[in-house]
């Protein structure tokens, strides 16, 4: 596998290089993150000290919930990343996918608020598969405070 992976927002002005890049991708079906993206937000893992921002002068975030931020470029609009806020151990940044080069060698693995998932689309293969509810829990947020359900 690669040692680092590059990637951008559809203009260039944002630009990442992931260093230990991961090798698994993550799908999460909340209706937030469907209305922000268009779909289902598919994304790879990434911690902060492999993390390198070029241009992160264009990098806006919206505060989506009291507990996370969602990111994207000030020129373009492109879906950045999401992330949570004041949670500890849970610090990465959760990189929309398709912002990397190249994909090669990462396999979906994980998809998360399934209860949530349109009828619409099935990805193939095994998944791991959280509700709500679960993957809330595993955070230690409340679901009463969880605006992407909505």
């Amino acid at each position: 596998m690669a040692t680092e992976k590059t990637g951008q927002c559809l203009c260039g002005a944002v630009r990442l290089t992931i260093s230990s890049p991961p090798s698994e991708l993550s799908v999460c079906h909340c209706g937030m993150c469907r209305r922000w993206t268009g779909s289902a937000f598919v994304t790879i893992d990434v911690a902060p000290h492999n993390l390198h921002i070029e241009g992160a002068g264009h990098v806006r975030a919206y505060a989506s919930s009291d507990w996370a931020s969602r990111s994207f470029c000030d020129t373009c609009g492109t879906t950045l990343w999401y992330r949570l806020k004041d949670a500890p151990g849970h610090d990465d940044y959760y990189i929309a996918a398709g912002l990397l080069d190249d994909l090669t060698d990462i396999r979906l693995t994980r998809e998360i608020y399934i209860d949530a998932k349109p009828d619409a689309w099935a990805f193939a293969g095994p998944t791991e598969k959280m509700t709500e509810a679960e993957l809330l829990a595993s955070m230690g947020i409340s679901a009463d405070s969880d605006p992407a359900s909505t």
